[in-house]
């Protein structure tokens, strides 16, 4: 081994310990939001999480959870540390893949490199691997239960396998290293599909080294090889089930075999069909083919951890999503229908409407013991205006037309143009949702609020807002990073053309291709970064790069190598560190707790075998991961509504888990399978108009009964939604008996719960919500999540009572509680005694914007409306307690106050705290001054500007009402700035 190769791994496994310690001191102790507590949930019960799922990345993690010893809270702990241990790795080859590209543009024996060379080719290594250590999004990656840590091991790997294969001049043993590649591109199938997309720029490389003199065409041959590669390898994922599903329909109902059969005998064909060709190819010496083949077996075989998935599915676990223990709910899985789709290439614009719907794909169930078709997938078809090639502007879901509207200048009943189609995709999607990113990791980011924005060397500091100014994640790097790495990439282009086209193809499609293929909706519920991190490990590979261009800019200035190299090298080295010492604050999430303790929290509002309503990731995942891995109240049954419009959830729903019953669901497996009561218009029938009982509306949706049947527009039949008005006969004997009405209430408890739904259509989870409520007569507690969408109350808040972080659905309707009500000494007492808000009052500790906006604000509202109901009681000691916990479990050095706190100020002045309620007013008026006055200069927003006034508002109302100087004051700073931004 050569002098060089001995330093060359010396600072690959240098990088490694400083990338392994980083994450390590920073990784989070436990669940974090989002996908995470679902992951960790999966792994520690080998359970199927959402499509297309993520076998071998479960697989890792239920190993690493062994070394928990049996101490529950830690297993979270042992999953974040698969990302830490991966992304390590990840920095190891990439430092190496570096140095083999440098050696290429070096191009002398290593056996030749002076120490200048060395240090150079090291010095480049070292300096692009840590300045992806440190980079915003590949480290917030690093420390968290997610895929996208291992999954760029697996991209990081893959190029480094595929540039040392291009090295081995000995056709055997670089077939090994082919195959290698086959192996894991195939496991890193079971991880995520992102690596697959480095197929095109590895054809690059195959090309360039087979063919020493390349031509303009054979690159484009190479390319469309690729491509075809990955096309084949993408439609194999789903396709080798469907082939498999054609096989067992054929067996099943043309030949008579039991169910699975046809697999069996799809399975043997295709192994048998593999041995043959590659035996066959072996014996006529045909290596090319052999190669071919042994590769697609290896590939196979790394795409086997699926079989994790059809066997664990198979035991029925309480995570279990599309249950793809059969061959049809398999092909559903691994081609992510529950998700939809979107056209690409031609399509509908967001104004379309059908004009008819056509007959899909036959939609197949078993039955008995045979396959048949129930239904057919709908085809929708629009007026060729309607459509349009390369449609960016397709969304029609949530608020997305008003914010294509917004974005593009459009009027109500205005088509977009090609040319608003083309300026979304060049300033939304490639510009806010790619290359912002980009910026982030390489310019540096504004904050760690939502649509951040990033900064410019030259970005002022002394007019920022004093929240903004503070903000941990406001970092500026003065792009430093991102001039070394156009810097290298010029260098690149102009030193080692072959390979710069490989590393820029693969940049391009693991950024604009991802986004152009993604193609982003104009809102997301978070940031999507993560998505693009291989196109930041690739502007990585640049910035090593640039420290030989640097190199070679200063010899005319300084012409003594090792010199040169040390000023250079060293320089250089100073940027990663000035990324790490900058970033550390906003990536540190150790003593970081919340998320756990915020599911708790939520379960802990809960009575007991209650039945919860929720709705998003965080306020769902966090909840499985309590209840599955620390066993903490088991009792509750967690009924995600994201998921209660898919016909296998609803049946999971109705079986029992744990300790919870099964969920009180009268309809039949036919009324919810997919493509039955999906959508429920609202059709008004005179003759129940004044309203109709729940429960006989729910039999009569039951049964199919014509009198709510309603022709769809390709065919078939689905249920109305005949009256706005609801009725349901209320039970007092099953209610007296669970005994959960305060005393207080019970007067004011009549025979019936009666109430206006409003004339609007139903989708399918709520049609089901509506059937636990009629099914349920009481038994059990029905709650709503505090963090739901107001249209997901089904307009019955005025009958639920408030109880911690969830509402209760009550047979009584208190008048004018149009936001709920609230038992005081019930919610006093969970809020007093069930509550965890562990280092929730540490300024150390980072919390980011998810952390400050539902579960700050849903622990706020909670102090706040309990505060303001023992107000009304007159109970001023209890309210004073109530108020000074909130401000001491979540303090404004740790959690800034947000528009919640506002409303602290006028409780403060009931319960005599002049002095708290003047700090907090004081302290909210300049900085909600100060986010104004931003905004109105036009350098930035860094909050909502209505939130702002609002605030202001409050404080003026709270002060007029207390009739105090103060008022004048913030009416004056809400007059200063309402008429830039409107009362």
């Amino acid at each position: 081994m050569t002098r060089f190769k001995r330093l060359d791994r010396l600072a690959g496994w240098l990088v490694f310990a400083i990338a392994l310690t980083t994450y390590s001191l920073t990784v989070e102790p436990t669940a974090s939001f989002w996908d995470c507590g679902e992951f960790i949930a999966s792994s520690y019960k080998l359970q199927v999480p959402h499509p297309p799922g993520a076998p071998f990345f479960l697989l890792i993690s239920r190993l690493f959870s062994l070394l928990s010893l049996g101490d529950l809270s830690r297993v979270a702990y042992w999953a974040n540390m698969v990302s830490v241990v991966a992304s390590a790795f990840t920095v190891l080859f990439l430092c190496w893949t570096i140095t083999l590209l440098a050696r290429k543009i070096i191009a002398k024996p290593e056996s030749a490199y002076s120490r200048a060379d060395m240090g150079l080719v090291i010095g480049a290594g070292m300096v692009g691997a840590l300045a992806y250590t440190f980079s915003d999004t590949f480290w917030f990656s690093a420390v968290e239960a997610e895929v996208y840590g291992i999954s760029s091991f697996f991209t990081a790997i893959v190029v480094w396998a595929a540039l040392t294969w291009e090295r081995i001049d000995e056709p055997a043993l670089a077939n090994r290293w082919l195959l290698l590649i086959a192996y894991l591109t195939g496991i890193s199938i079971g991880v995520h599909l992102l690596n697959l997309v480095t197929l095109p720029g590895l054809a690059l490389l195959y090309y360039a080294k087979t063919y020493p003199q390349p031509t303009r065409w054979g690159w484009i041959k190479a390319l469309a090889a690729g491509f075809l590669i990955l096309g084949l390898i993408n439609a194999a994922i789903p396709g080798l089930p469907a082939l498999a599903f054609i096989a067992d329909r054929w067996a099943v109902n043309g030949l008579g075999l039991p169910f699975n059969a046809g697999i069996y005998l799809f399975c043997i064909g295709l192994t048998g069909a593999l041995i043959y060709g590659i035996c066959w190819s072996a014996a006529r010496h045909r290596a090319g083919m052999n190669t071919a083949l042994l590769a697609v077996a290896f590939l196979l075989i790394g795409y086997g951890s699926y079989l994790q998935v059809l066997v664990r599915a198979g035991f029925n676990p309480p995570i279990n999503e599309n249950d793809p223990s059969n061959v049809i709910n398999f092909k559903a899985y691994q081609s992510r229908e529950q998700y939809g789709s979107r056209s690409l290439l031609y399509g509908p614009v967001f104004t379309a409407r059908p004009i008819e719907q056509k007959r899909g794909a036959p939609m197949w169930k078993r039955q008995g013991n045979k396959y048949v078709i129930y239904d057919y997938q709908p085809e929708y078809v629009y007026a060729p205006g309607d459509q349009m090639l390369f449609p960016r502007l397709y969304s029609y879901q949530l608020n997305h037309p008003a914010l294509y509207r917004q974005m593009l200048g459009l009027t109500d009943g205005q088509r977009p143009t090609m040319r608003d189609n083309l300026r979304f995709l060049f300033t939304y999607q490639l510009g806010h949702m790619w290359a912002r990113y980009v910026l982030w990791n390489f310019a540096g980011r504004d904050s760690d609020e939502d649509d951040a924005g990033f900064l410019l060397p030259w970005s002022a500091t002394d007019s920022l807002p004093e929240l903004l100014r503070q903000n941990k994640a406001h970092d500026n790097f003065y792009m430093l990073p991102l001039l070394l790495v156009i810097t290298g990439a010029v260098y690149h282009y102009r030193r080692q053309r072959a390979h710069w086209l490989a590393i820029g193809l693969l940049f391009l499609l693991t950024g604009i291709g991802l986004q152009v293929f993604l193609n982003s909706p104009p809102s997301e519920p978070r940031e999507r970064d993560y998505i693009y991190v291989g196109s930041f490990y690739f502007m990585a590979i640049w910035l090593g790069l640039g420290v030989l261009a640097l190199a070679q800019l200063m010899q005319r200035w300084v012409r003594q190598e090792q010199l040169r190299t040390v000023l250079v090298a060293g320089s250089c080295l100073l940027v990663p560190v000035m990324m790490g010492v900058k970033s550390w604050d906003n990536h540190d999430r150790s003593n970081r707790y919340h998320s756990v303790d915020f599911a708790k929290n939520m379960l802990n509002s809960c009575a007991t075998n209650a039945i919860l309503f929720t709705e998003g990731d965080n306020d769902t995942f966090p909840l499985w991961y309590v209840q599955e891995v620390e066993g903490v109240r088991r009792d509750v049954r967690v009924c995600n509504l994201s998921l209660l419009g898919m016909d296998w959830y609803i049946q999971q729903m109705k079986r029992k888990t744990y300790e919870s019953d099964a969920v009180p669901i009268s309809l039949a497996f036919d009324n919810f399978i997919k493509g039955k009561n999906d959508y429920v218009p609202f059709y008004e029938i005179a003759s129940v108009k004044a309203g109709i009982d729940l429960k006989q509306y729910i039999n009569l949706v039951k049964s199919d009964n014509p009198a709510i049947q309603a022709p769809l527009l390709g065919g078939g039949t689905t249920s109305i939604l005949p009256s706005q008005v609801l009725f349901l006969p209320i039970d007092k004997a099953a209610v007296d008996k669970a005994g959960f009405v305060p005393a207080a209430l019970k007067p004011l408890m009549s025979d019936t719960l009666q109430w206006t739904l409003g004339k609007k259509d139903l989708y399918k989870p709520e049609l089901i919500m509506l059937d636990m409520i009629a099914t349920n007569n009481w038994q059990r507690p029905l709650y709503f999540s505090s963090t739901l969408t107001e249209a997901h109350y089904l307009n019955l808040k005025d009958h639920m009572q408030l109880e911690g972080y969830a509402y209760r659905l009550m047979p009584v309707a208190v008048p004018g509680a149009s936001d709920g009500y609230v038992d005081s000494q019930l919610m006093y007492r969970n809020m007093k005694t069930k509550m965890a808000w562990r280092q929730l009052d540490n300024p150390d500790v980072y919390y980011d914007s998810t952390y400050k906006r539902t579960p700050a604000v849903s622990a706020r509202m909670a102090f706040l409306r309990l505060a303001d109901q023992l107000v009304r009681e007159g109970d001023t000691g209890k309210a004073r307690n109530v108020l000074l916990d909130s401000l001491r479990v979540l303090p404004d050095k740790s959690i800034p106050y947000d528009y919640v706190s506002s409303s602290y100020v006028p409780l403060l002045l009931a319960v005599d705290e002049q002095k708290r309620a003047l700090t907090i007013a004081d302290t909210m008026a300049r900085r909600a001054d100060q986010n104004l006055t931003y905004a109105e200069s036009g350098a930035g927003q860094f909050s909502n500007p209505q939130l702002d006034l609002y605030v202001l508002h409050n404080l003026a109302s709270a002060y007029r009402a207390a009739k105090q100087p103060e008022a004048e004051r913030y009416e004056a700073l809400l007059q200063k700035h309402a008429g830039a931004f409107g009362k």
